[in-house]
């Protein structure tokens, strides 16, 4: 099943195509948004990434909204990428579990760590099939970020580039994605109260112009109209599962990584916000240092960003910082 749709930016027509793929589970589909410029149609490997949100959010809430008249999608497009981005079952356009359906308190955490790297390699085999590639790019965000970065070490014959924004990592300080207490199979996310939280990792005297103008509510839309059920909660609020979350206390604040980055031989980028309290500089620097397998590694520290930084006034740099990478062709010295 697919939906075709166009836009513009910069004179250059975007085709957005949403796919529904069949995942490992039966009755559970995938969706996979796809982007590219209209005048394009066959890409090298080297011109197509696939992306994997983080814990909380989707794809079309992170990596799809349009901010100053264009998205992040859109910008690698335009830039002649073929871009796809997935979303894990339980989130955006993808199948619920049908426990989702039932009270949280009924399930166990929902959609561990394993699951979205199955969901993801899922993904990454449509796209080889259906472009008849050996391999592609592929980027994480957060969460994401453990997903891509776990499918890659054990694919890294799959993969051509790994680029990770604030990849989530061991810490020894608390994380905030875990609120502490019982928690069940999904969590709901009211979405004005996002705005505080948002806003409160970055200085006092910082936070008024971290997001432009109307930026927050258009992605409170996008992000509301994201789960279908959103309307039926006061205040409006999403689900998002709990599998993330679990993983956390079992992996990451107990010191224990759920991969290894050494095992990790392909190129690699790794951006981090300078207020990213969501993962502290201590815990990307220990990530960075860890990739010793890799042909070569980036790193590209944002100023003025918090986890968040893909959607507020300096995404711009993270946009670029990205297609840099993307575009480099690399001969080493000799």
């Amino acid at each position: 099943m697919e939906m075709a749709s166009s836009g513009a930016m910069s004179n250059r027509t975007i085709k957005t195509e949403d796919f529904w793929i069949a995942s490992d589970t039966p009755g559970i589909e995938l969706m996979v948004r796809n982007k590219r410029l209209s005048s394009s149609e066959n890409f090298s490997a080297e011109r197509t990434i696939l992306m994997v949100h983080g814990a909380t959010f989707p794809l079309e809430s992170l990596f799809d909204v349009e901010l100053d008249g264009f998205s992040f999608l859109d910008f690698m497009a335009s830039h002649g990428y073929d871009v796809y981005a997935v979303n894990v079952r339980g989130y955006g356009g993808s199948t619920r579990p049908p426990e989702m359906e039932q009270p949280a308190d009924h399930h166990p955490p929902l959609v561990r760590t394993e699951t979205g790297v199955q969901d993801f390699g899922t993904a990454v085999d449509f796209i080889l099939k259906r472009n008849n590639l050996s391999n592609i790019n592929v980027f994480g965000m957060s969460w994401g970020g453990t997903v891509a970065g776990a499918y890659t070490s054990r694919n890294n014959d799959r993969v051509n580039k790994l680029v990770l924004v604030a990849p989530q990592w061991v810490s020894s300080k608390p994380i905030p994605l875990d609120p502490g207490g019982q928690i069940g199979s999904y969590r709901l996310v009211p979405i004005e109260a996002m705005k505080t939280r948002w806003l409160n990792a970055a200085p006092e005297d910082k936070r008024t112009d971290l997001l432009p103008e109307g930026w927050f509510e258009k992605w409170a839309d996008a992000t509301i109209a994201s789960d279908p059920s959103s309307q039926t909660h006061t205040p409006p609020s999403i689900r998002a599962t709990n599998g993330p979350i679990q993983d956390v206390r079992e992996y990451w604040t107990l010191g224990k990584k759920l991969y290894e980055p050494k095992e990790l031989s392909v190129p690699v980028l790794l951006v981090h916000a300078e207020w990213d309290i969501d993962v502290p500089i201590d815990s990307a620097k220990a990530l960075f240092s860890g990739i010793t397998g890799a042909p070569y590694k980036s790193w590209v520290e944002i100023g003025e960003g918090t986890h968040m930084v893909m959607l507020e006034k300096n995404r711009l740099q993270v946009f670029h910082a990205v297609l840099q990478f993307l575009d480099q062709e690399y001969i080493p010295a000799r």
